[in-house]
């Protein structure tokens, strides 16, 4: 039951957001044009980059932040949760000061887990957004989005780009896939405001892409600019929906998408609309905070200048400028639209004073200590997700699921899978030969039919359940993801010792979403 003390809080939080913004502005309208044009732009840099380098740059362009890139992996400097830190702690001591008053620097990267995640080693390790779809329950969802903020945070990263709101309707949308909830709005929505709020509660700003919805399409934004055939009605009823949801939830930013939304602004990519990003994300969803673009080094975004996309991104309303292809280009161009009137100071000034809040905000959330970090109470909570979304499409719901003893085979790029399984089953106490037996397969991200085994005892999909509509297998298993917590959590449903309670977020061909779930 909400309480009257609770109802207050998020106005409470509001009212505090409100004020924090009125200072930020007041703050933003006295900044030089060099630092009101740095405080907007947000280049990446490698998470094995030197300190010193990166740190040249943020003082040479004024910057508010930067965002992490690459895959961070049992690395030499001492584990990837170790080097991150170190980085970060790097960064934040040699901060410029806007104004003449020090805040933490926006460090941000993509940790949407599953396939899309930078940092593997040393923080927990969370199933793909699609695994939580399938468990379809919020409380697990905000328990673990929570964990894995405070292992964030304790790293360095005060924004998580990320969760992706997309709602996936397309079988062939490999960009998205397992990265979305599922495929129902309402769902996907419940998911989205969860991981939000487990997010922020631990200190870490999280952003909600690609406005307006990138599920529905099957090309690649990094590649070439997709295109949303969806009426307005069909958008505000299934892709807006999440968003909305996210909003609610307080999510602090919103990444606008490479995206043709033919129904509104036709032939303009989202990331370059105004119509969509004031009209539609601010006026008609009621969003507030940053709006941050989509890599500005993509595809749709070069069909102009580096100079003229970033000069263009923030007229269409834009806060903060992700990647540009030439910081240096960009950073010129913005201050000649700036000085010819081109670029409004009052809209520049908008848009810092909501990043001046953002970075306050940080500095508000003590970061945690790195021994606090891949803790027992987060690797529960992200093995309470794994076990509920294991989803068998077709077999048995009781008991083995094969008959023993089993081998476990796998494409080349699931090997390490394989082998996890084996262990696992083998740590149960369950027999697992090197040939013979009931073959158990795994399949996953980038395969496809080919890469099936006829014949074989069960099928696994580590990734979209897709494929098991074309495996022959009477036992067709879907993991959505190929986490050790999912393959622990296979090898228990594979003995028979729990049970399958998963349902597909995604309709797959001739399957029903559960063969065993009530």
């Amino acid at each position: 039951m909400t309480t009257p003390a609770d109802a207050a809080q998020p106005t409470d939080a509001s009212s505090l957001r409100a004020s924090s913004l009125r200072a930020s502005l007041l703050r933003a309208s006295l900044l030089p044009d060099e630092d009101l044009v740095g405080q907007i732009l947000m280049p990446s840099a490698p998470m094995s980059a030197d300190p010193r380098s990166v740190a040249a740059i943020i003082d040479e362009f004024h910057l508010a932040g930067v965002a992490l890139a690459g895959d961070v992996q049992d690395t030499r400097a001492g584990g990837g949760a170790a080097q991150v830190r170190s980085l970060t702690d790097a960064l934040q001591a040699a901060a410029p000061a806007p104004g003449g008053r020090r805040m933490p620097l926006l460090i941000a990267t993509d940790q949407e887990y599953g396939w899309v995640t930078r940092i593997r080693d040393g923080v927990v390790q969370l199933p793909s957004a699609m695994a939580f779809g399938a468990a379809g329950r919020p409380e697990l969802t905000r328990a673990a989005w929570a964990a894995a903020g405070g292992d964030l945070a304790a790293v360095g990263i005060n924004v998580n780009l990320a969760p992706c709101a997309d709602v996936v309707t397309e079988p062939g949308n490999t960009i998205i896939g397992s990265r979305s909830f599922g495929s129902r709005p309402d769902a996907v929505a419940a998911q989205v405001a969860a991981a939000v709020a487990g997010l922020q509660s631990a200190g870490v700003a999280a952003t909600l892409k690609h406005f307006p919805g990138h599920g529905s399409t099957t090309v690649d934004s990094h590649r070439a600019l997709p295109v949303l055939e969806q009426s307005r009605q069909d958008l505000e009823s299934s892709d807006l929906v999440p968003f909305r949801a996210g909003i609610g939830a307080g999510a602090r930013l919103v990444m606008s998408g490479h995206l043709d939304v033919r129904s509104i602004d036709p032939g303009v990519p989202a990331s370059f609309s105004r119509t969509l990003l004031v009209d539609v994300l601010r006026g008609g969803l009621g969003f507030g905070g940053v709006v941050v673009s989509d890599a500005l080094d993509m595809a749709p975004a070069r069909q102009w200048s580096p100079g003229e996309a970033a000069v263009r991104a923030v007229l269409a309303g834009n806060d903060l400028l992700l990647m540009p292809a030439s910081l240096a280009l960009a950073r010129d161009a913005l201050l000649g639209a700036l000085r010819s009137g081109r670029l409004g100071r009052p809209r520049l000034v908008e848009s810092v004073a909501r990043i001046l809040a953002l970075r306050l905000e940080a500095a508000g959330h003590a970061r945690p200590d790195l021994v606090t970090v891949d803790s027992p109470h987060a690797r529960d909570a992200a093995s309470a997700v794994a076990a509920a979304s294991i989803t068998v499409l077709s077999g048995p719901c009781a008991g083995p699921l094969v008959s023993w003893p089993v081998r476990v085979t796998a494409t080349a790029s699931r090997e390490a899978q394989a082998a996890a399984l084996a262990e696992e089953l083998v740590a149960a106490g369950l027999p697992v030969a090197a040939a013979g037996g009931s073959r158990v397969h795994l399949v996953g991200f980038g395969d496809s039919a080919r890469d099936l085994v006829p014949g074989a005892a069960v099928t696994v999909s580590l990734d979209t359940p897709y494929l098991l509509a074309e495996a022959d297998s009477p036992v067709r298993v879907a993991t959505y993801s190929s986490s050790r917590v999912a393959v622990r959590a296979l090898a228990a449903v594979i003995a028979g010792t729990a049970a399958a309670t998963g349902r597909s977020p995604v309709p797959v061909a001739g399957l029903p979403d559960s063969a065993c779930a009530p």
